[in-house]
């Protein structure tokens, strides 16, 4: 069987989406909401599925996203409060995730580490780490609820039945994305970073230090998690709590294997991700829909929808023949 094109899940992706609207619209939901919402849980999955679509063409996986989520929620927000500007917060938590992908990388490419293990052990350090760091900063376990002044304040627009608002974080993942694809396609360095998930000993015949571009790849996949982690409670929920990646590390990395590391196709499944939570959002808060159909039951919504596209997507799909292997040079 033929796997679709680009092009091809594009389209599908803007019908189905257009189709869902017109359904929502026609039960009587605000469709402005559904996309604010839908933008809003899009943006760390996709700056994270982004980052980590061009650490995994160099050939090295980072399976700790998760970890990395939570982490820099959780200093994201105690930056932000300590220079009382949520920019700083966001700058901060990527330059924290920055620095998380820098040791693990160094881990993975230098130390030889097998390179899941090493992602899966950050993400159960930071199941402890994150309820320790909101006790010991904040003296208040599970939860910390912040000056809304800190928020990083978004750009709202008119869309038929209200305002939605559009955060420029949203707007610099898309361009991101873009920025990305070209840069794998386009330049010099993209054929390198190609090359060393695909080839690394060609990379290293060429003079080129397969070591120095996985791990430059580690350090922007781990900033771009962090900005993300950092834009869950800066840029959306307004507080940080114990859960509050909740799998989306998980899902970030659905997109990627959805995308086949392609950054544009990575975007597109974050959407599709996004949307589906933003629509179990607004079913589970609507009036007479919340006392029927139980809360939880709702939330299930966007897992069930990674597995399904995992399922019809993951057939075909090519991944560098070095990925996750070690680079030892002879």
């Amino acid at each position: 069987m033929k796997t679709p094109t680009r092009l091809q899940w594009y389209l599908i992706g803007i019908a189905l989406t257009a189709v869902l609207m017109y359904i929502i619209a026609l039960s009587g939901f605000s469709v402005a909401h559904l996309i604010e919402t839908g933008l809003l849980a899009m943006t760390p999955l996709a700056l994270a599925a982004v980052g980590e679509c061009l650490n995994e063409q160099a050939g090295t996986v980072n399976v700790g996203m998760e970890g990395i989520f939570l982490i820099t929620a959780v200093l994201g927000v105690y930056w932000a409060e300590i220079f009382q500007d949520g920019l700083y917060g966001l700058l901060l938590g990527s330059a924290t995730g920055a620095l998380i992908g820098l040791l693990l990388g160094a881990v993975c490419v230098y130390g030889k580490a097998n390179q899941v293990i090493a992602g899966m052990g950050l993400n159960i350090m930071a199941l402890g780490l994150g309820p320790y760091m909101l006790m010991s900063i904040w003296a208040f376990p599970g939860i910390h609820v912040f000056p809304r002044e800190l928020m990083f304040p978004p750009i709202h627009f008119s869309l038929g039945d209200g305002y939605f608002g559009l955060s420029p974080v949203t707007i610099a993942a898309i361009v991101i994305a873009i920025l990305a694809y070209l840069l794998l396609k386009r330049t010099l360095l993209g054929i390198r970073i190609r090359a060393a998930g695909e080839n690394p000993v060609a990379v290293d015949v060429a003079g080129v230090s397969v070591y120095k571009v996985r791990l430059l790849m580690c350090v922007i996949g781990g900033a771009l998690a962090g900005l993300g982690g950092a834009f869950m409670p800066l840029g959306w929920f307004g507080g940080v709590v114990k859960e509050i990646s909740a799998g989306r590390g998980f899902i970030a990395l659905a997109a990627v294997v959805f995308a086949g590391l392609d950054p544009l196709l990575a975007l597109v499944a974050a959407f599709i991700f996004g949307f589906s939570e933003g629509v179990a959002f607004t079913v589970a808060v609507s009036p007479g829909v919340k006392e029927i159909v139980p809360y939880f039951f709702v939330q299930m919504i966007p897992y069930a929808v990674t597995l399904l596209v995992l399922t019809a997507a993951i057939g075909g799909k090519r991944f560098p023949r070095a990925l996750g292997r070690p680079y030892i040079r002879e």
